[in-house]
């Protein structure tokens, strides 16, 4: 089958297009015809080497963490899908590969396509979808009248962390740059702080929840804008020993995570206030709650550019220069 391969680690490496083995499909895995497959910053992230610690993977290697398309074989201990079906999925790690015509995927990780999305629409929801309601759902325990804090909120996460929040009925606020903040406001934010111009933690006060995206100088500040008992959770780091314990990872990495975390959970600890980090895991029964909000137009992925197959290395270089509102995809078939 046609992918697009990774054949060693580095910022200026790039993908090349070329032939690789049809996954070998496992007994509890569904194989899947690739539709289209989303971009997401973890890719290049990847790419880069950047997560070798937490994520050793052998190379030559697919990536690719999104992905929409129809079943064409069913392992033997399968029981909820069938050859046809439309599907969507954020595959596990370790078994990650959309950038490619073919992706072995396991059953439980794995949901249909919302009927009411195109297949490039769906490829742009599992990643971003998971990270939000793990994050706001799970984690934070979101609650109607709570105040969150969503940071980038024309980003992928952003964009549909705001449609969830809205939906759960909190009081969402938001940073966006000039040019994206009525579209922002479009999304459901009740109030759109334009980091041009404003500083958040000048605006913000007694927030609830505040989902961190962003860089540690911003991880700090935001620690300041929750109230006591508040909760700060982020999807950039740096990970806590929860996350090794939940990962696990060897003994020798364990002490490593405590110390790159420890500075930002003394400072929350001061404050009266919690930090947790969250990498987030596939899951095909949240693809499901997920989907039954899409289906109700609840909530709507927000789909930037959809770039063809053999434009797979544009499409990463694009994310990657951080200007994208939403979901940049990769149409394959």
């Amino acid at each position: 089958m046609k992918a697009f391969i990774l054949e060693r680690y580095g910022k200026k490496s790039p993908l090349r297009l070329g032939e690789m083995p049809e996954p070998e499909l496992r007994e509890d895995e569904v194989l899947v015809k690739v539709h289209a497959a989303s971009v997401n910053l973890l890719d290049a992230k990847i790419k880069s080497g950047e997560f070798k610690p937490l994520l050793p993977y052998c190379l030559p290697l697919i990536l690719g963490h999104d992905v929409a398309g129809v079943v064409v074989k069913v392992g033997a201990r399968v029981r909820r899908f069938k050859p046809g079906d439309a599907v969507y999925s954020r595959p596990d790690d370790f078994r990650i590969g959309a950038f490619a015509e073919r992706i072995a995927i396991r059953e439980d990780s794995l949901a249909l396509k919302p009927e009411t999305l195109t297949m490039e629409e769906a490829a742009s929801v599992p990643l971003v979808g998971l990270t939000a309601w793990q994050a706001l759902v799970e984690k934070a325990n979101l609650r109607a009248g709570q105040k969150v804090f969503i940071q980038a909120g024309s980003g992928g996460v952003g964009t549909f962390a705001i449609q969830l929040a809205k939906h759960l009925g909190a009081f969402v606020a938001t940073t966006t740059s000039t040019a994206n903040v009525e579209w922002v406001k479009g999304l459901g934010a009740d109030l759109v702080i334009d980091y041009k111009k404003e500083d958040f933690e000048s605006v913000l006060k007694d927030y609830d929840v505040v989902l961190n995206s962003q860089d540690n100088a911003t991880l700090v500040k935001s620690l300041r804008v929750l109230k006591p008992g508040g909760k700060l959770i982020s999807i950039s780091g740096p990970p806590d020993p929860a996350f090794a314990e939940a990962m696990g990872l060897p003994w020798f990495l364990k002490p490593v995570m405590r110390l790159l975390s420890s500075g930002v959970r003394k400072k929350a600890q001061g404050l009266g206030v919690g930090y947790s980090f969250l990498f987030m895991k596939a899951s095909g029964s949240q693809l499901r709650e997920i989907t039954t909000l899409i289906d109700c137009s609840a909530i709507h992925p927000i789909v930037d550019r959809v770039f063809p197959f053999e434009e797979t290395q544009e499409a990463l270089a694009y994310v990657e220069t951080g200007r994208a509102k939403g979901k940049v995809i990769v149409r394959i078939e």
